[in-house]
């Protein structure tokens, strides 16, 4: 279901922030006074974010710094791998979930994990899905590729 309002938290298990611009969504964010819900959310529910959720889920965010909800112990640089015309499809090979199709699009690059982030799968040496404790966060979206391992992984964290 989508999640516009504090009140429709409460008739979800787990939460999917989607790609977007996360400054835009942290403008929203505020207006709706939906940021201080969502950061009670995660303190007892899963969420995953992707590409702009993955960076309102760290702690600290770069280039340039901005707000963030902290609920996973990870620095994210914005953009990082460039612009638009660098947006890029890779495999990501991964231990437990075999191969994975990733779409980058204009993403940010996970520059620091702390100790208890478990990192999934890296490219080109970056961690780019990762997970800690309940949550976890994707820097491509999976939305767009060929399969579905990456959300069936959170999935299962539902159950």
């Amino acid at each position: 279901m989508e999640v516009r309002t504090a009140a429709d938290l409460q008739a979800i298990d787990g939460l999917i922030i989607p790609g977007g611009e996360s400054t835009t969504m942290l403008k929203l964010l505020e207006e709706e006074k939906m940021f201080q819900p969502l950061r009670e959310f995660g303190a007892t529910k899963p969420v995953f974010g992707t590409c702009a959720g993955a960076i309102l889920l760290a702690k600290e965010v770069a280039s340039p710094h901005q707000a963030s909800l902290g609920l996973m112990d990870l620095t994210v640089e914005r953009n990082a791998y460039g612009r638009q015309l660098d947006s890029h499809i890779s495999t990501l090979s991964t231990e437990q979930s075999g191969d994975v199709e990733a779409v980058f699009i204009r993403a940010p690059i996970i520059r620091q994990t702390g100790a208890d982030v478990r990192i999934l799968a890296r490219h080109r040496g970056d961690p780019v899905w990762v997970e800690q404790g309940r949550h976890m966060a994707a820097t491509f979206h999976p939305e767009l590729s060929t399969g579905s391992r990456v959300h069936e992984r959170f999935m299962a964290g539902l159950k």
